[in-house]
């Protein structure tokens, strides 16, 4: 299945032109991966030459920018993410550190190896309503171990504002 979403052009400024990319979903297959370094399947994906995982499809949201220990990811807020409150459901906001966190951990691994998460956490700074529109999560590795890594991430709204940040820590395998 395919459909199409924004990209932004400049890397790790949250700024610059957006681009149409046509993303599929899927799992990438051990041979289409196998000799990649995470950085590289991640740009693989961000290019439309490897699936997207099915839950960013799911949860609206896309990995937009990829370097040395980042990542940063745009999701588009709406009615199908609320909670019974009205608000977006902050599971949504978890979601977001924790597949930006992992990005920024996996954009260091070399060739044959993955991660797992370990633990997230996360504080809501404010709400997201269904009308917030596209949110940024930019994550960072801080800690990058051989089998332990940790890496913390902000989300803001298109006006800079800080909406939820987290930390995770993540096993290399």
């Amino acid at each position: 299945m395919a459909w199409w979403c924004w990209r932004r052009s400049a890397p790790a400024s949250g700024s610059g032109e957006r681009s149409l990319v046509e993303r599929s979903y899927g799992v990438a297959e051990p041979n289409e991966i196998a000799g990649l370094t995470g950085r590289e399947i991640l740009e693989a994906m961000m290019s439309g030459r490897l699936p997207g995982p099915p839950m960013a499809q799911t949860l609206s949201f896309w990995l937009v920018e990829v370097g040395e220990g980042f990542a940063a990811f745009e999701g588009e807020t709406g009615a199908a993410l609320l909670n019974p409150m009205g608000a977006v459901h902050g599971g949504w906001a978890l979601a977001l550190i924790d597949s930006a966190a992992g990005c920024a951990a996996m954009s260091l691994l070399p060739a044959g190896a993955a991660y797992t998460t370990v633990e997230t956490k996360a504080n809501f700074s404010r709400p997201i309503l269904k009308d917030t529109g596209v949110v940024r999560a930019e994550a960072r590795v801080l800690a990058p171990g051989r089998r332990i890594m940790s890496a913390e991430a902000r989300v803001t709204d298109g006006r800079g504002r800080l909406l939820a940040h987290g930390t995770s820590t993540l096993m290399v395998l």
